[in-house]
């Protein structure tokens, strides 16, 4: 593919999982992986954890179905250019991306995914909150190990897969630059979000995790999601048994999210979303570089 344009490009990041934003309305624009990987690398491009392609449900051939429901379609991809069915981070700044572009205001938006159609509402007060659908906890053990060290994990899927493990020290995790391997293998067929957990204090817990694509980053949100259904269910919490609400503060290195599961079964994530730049990519070096 070349280009003759300049391609407009935003930045922006929820507890600092940050993101590459191309506004694309009408599906014009073909990402291929490697474009996608080279306009996220932080040395060579923008740099982000993942891209956010910004495409209205009609125009996209995986999202009409939901055009109904949604008008606009988050076509998300990793930083590596590959395909992620679901990113709660990218979720709510998708959704302030929305609102800073005047195609909404503050309240209530719904967002389509490869992961469903997500309900966000964005506060006055500057937060977003996500509804992120129900957890599946998917039968059987499964492991983590990094180096020497290997914990039993628990499996959620938050749209996306997960392994939830609880650790003494999140340094135990290592650097996390390479993926930890897991245990069955035909747990995750296509790879799995590693997050490492240790407890702070009552219902609040800290978290690093390896995403699937990405490496280690500073946030991300189903994650936190399945940190706090999980952890619930270790300390014996079941909101679809008592008929009350959980509520976990999850501590990342990017900042803060709250998380509340419901007794339908319904999770909730709230945290911040930022947008911080906009600008243009130059045409002659995506041509040359990005798309050469």
């Amino acid at each position: 593919m070349t280009t003759t344009a300049p391609l407009a490009f935003l930045k922006g990041h929820g507890t600092e999982n940050d993101f590459v934003i191309v506004p694309d309305p009408d599906n014009a624009i073909d990402l291929p992986a490697a474009a996608v990987a080279v306009l996220c690398d932080r040395r060579a491009g923008v740099g982000g954890d993942g891209l956010l392609h910004v495409v209205r449900s009609a125009a996209h051939p995986e999202a009409r179905s939901m055009a109904d429901e949604a008008e606009w379609f988050m076509d998300y991809r990793n930083g590596d250019g590959s395909i992620a069915e679901m990113c709660g981070n990218g979720v709510r700044v998708f959704a302030r991306y929305l609102q800073y572009a005047g195609h909404i205001e503050a309240g209530d938006v719904a967002v389509a995914t490869r992961g469903g159609v997500k309900r966000v509402h964005l506060d006055k007060a500057g937060d977003v909150t996500v509804a992120m659908g129900r957890a599946a906890l998917p039968a059987g053990e499964v492991s983590v190990t990094v180096g020497p060290n290997t914990w039993a994990a628990r499996n959620v899927n938050m749209g996306n897969p997960h392994a939830v493990a609880f650790v003494d020290c999140l340094d135990d995790a290592g650097n996390l630059f390479a993926a930890p391997d897991f245990a069955p293998a035909s747990a995750y067929p296509t790879g799995v979000n590693v997050e490492f957990v240790v407890d702070r204090g009552p219902r609040h817990v800290a978290m690093r995790v390896h995403e699937r694509g990405s490496g280690e980053t500073r946030s991300c949100g189903t994650g936190a999601c399945a940190v706090a259904v999980a952890t619930a269910r270790r300390d014996g919490a079941d909101p679809s048994v008592t008929g009350e609400p959980v509520t976990y503060t999850v501590d990342l290195p990017g900042g803060t999210l709250v998380i509340t599961e419901h007794p339908d079964g319904s999770v909730d994530m709230t945290g911040p979303a930022v947008i911080v730049a906009a600008g243009e990519f130059d045409p002659a070096w995506l041509t040359e570089t990005a798309f050469g």
